[in-house]
């Protein structure tokens, strides 16, 4: 591969891409107005590449229930026009999806061929954006992904230790359920098939093990640190500042993954461990 394009290379997963990959341009928020067909086709038209990987999205679910609009021009028809792009370059698309596709139902891991029923805004212009890929090329790849962490940007995990550093009350969500994924794994995975024309459609990328709650997450990344604290319970209905409907189930299977590629992710427990533990995240006293 001689080329690599991110995009949305200023979030958590973009700029785990750009410091894990060599000979790689990346765009933030602020190169590229992807709700701008005229940015997009300026941009990207020029350049010579023989993969993009595109990590951007109008993630904030609340937001995107409010403004609709918006969201499907990013999360949707700019979707189209990347995938359009890379079409004409004869070059490798893969677009990051997410688990909120599903509506939540379900109380086993979802697969790939599990029916897509979103309940949010959001869900629906990420799946609509899925559609618009394959309708492209059906080897292009849309790889769902769920609960990313990782020290490019703080997430979940970090405000956890940072309120128990201060001695904060700590609640979490324990009615909800997925599994996390470190963004040092997912870099390695997209990487590895960015360069793997060869498999495409919807692919599910996260860490093993069984699926936990936001209380369960939170408790295991205490315990790792050896931190004396529990994390209390509360209620996904209690959420009364959310506006979204949130699918309360949505593990992914990656039997797939493993089968196309012979990569074998590991737990989602020893990832948080490792993460934790790393500089980044300086034990508590």
């Amino acid at each position: 591969m001689n080329s690599l394009v991110i995009i949305g290379s200023g979030g958590r997963l973009g700029a785990a891409l750009i410091h894990a990959a060599t000979n790689v341009v990346g765009f933030s928020r602020r190169d590229l107005d992807l709700a701008c067909p005229t940015s997009l086709e300026k941009t990207l038209k020029p350049l010579a590449f023989d993969a993009l990987i595109n990590c951007a999205a109008l993630t904030n679910v609340d937001y995107c229930q409010t403004h609709p609009d918006e969201a499907r021009a990013v999360n949707t028809d700019a979707v189209r026009r990347i995938a359009e792009i890379c079409e004409r370059k004869h070059a490798r698309c893969i677009h990051i999806s997410t688990d909120y596709v599903f509506d939540g139902i379900q109380r086993t891991p979802y697969t790939e061929v599990d029916a897509a029923c979103p309940l949010s805004v959001y869900g629906e212009t990420k799946r609509q954006g899925e559609i618009e890929l394959l309708n492209i090329s059906p080897v292009f790849l849309a790889a769902r992904v769920s609960w990313i962490f990782g020290p490019e940007r703080p997430s979940f995990i970090d405000h956890i230790l940072q309120c128990a550093r201060e001695l904060k009350p700590l609640q979490a969500i324990g009615d909800k359920w997925s599994i996390p994924t470190y963004t040092k794994d997912l870099a390695t995975w997209l990487l590895h098939l960015a360069r793997e024309k060869s498999i495409g459609g919807v692919l599910h990328l996260t860490q093993t093990g069984s699926a936990c709650t936001w209380q369960e997450y939170a408790q295991h990344a205490l315990d790792c640190v050896g931190a004396n604290r529990t994390v209390g319970f509360q209620s996904l209905a209690d959420m009364q500042t959310f506006v979204a409907p949130r699918p309360v189930y949505t593990a992914l299977d990656t039997t797939q993954f493993t089968a196309k590629t012979g990569i074998h992710p590991r737990p989602w427990q020893e990832a948080v461990e490792e993460y934790v533990r790393s500089p980044r995240c300086s034990s508590l006293p």
